[in-house]
């Protein structure tokens, strides 16, 4: 069982750059396919990258070419860079096992991203 904790959110101005982190308190090796995701008040949350245990990479078209998914197993940590921000990207960033999505007991409090025009 892993416990997972996002930091690294803020402000930031529009096509500013920003990383986030995602810690696991157990060995993050344990999961294959880690996923960041996003959700805006009401909505649903929205998958926008992920990355294997083996490091590979897939993104959502709305953030390909600005977003950058890397693991580090040895630190236990799952990294999100984000370039060239957009005010589109304002929300709260979360990230989990993707197989764990359904389980409401899985998501932890989520890293808040504003980004201003």
């Amino acid at each position: 069982q892993v416990q997972l904790v996002e930091s690294g959110g803020g402000l930031v101005q529009a096509g500013g750059s920003l990383r986030l982190s995602c810690a696991a308190s157990g060995s993050i090796f344990s999961i294959n396919r880690m996923g960041w995701y996003r959700q805006a008040p009401g909505k649903q949350r929205e998958l926008v990258a992920t990355i294997t245990r083996g490091g590979s990479a897939d993104y959502a078209d709305s953030v390909k070419g600005r977003f950058t998914v890397s693991r580090d197993n040895a630190k236990n940590t799952v990294y999100l860079q984000r370039n060239r921000q957009k005010p589109e990207d304002t929300d709260v960033y979360y990230c989990n096992d993707v197989k764990s999505r359904w389980n409401s007991d899985s998501w932890g409090q989520g890293t808040q991203v504003t980004v201003s025009s």
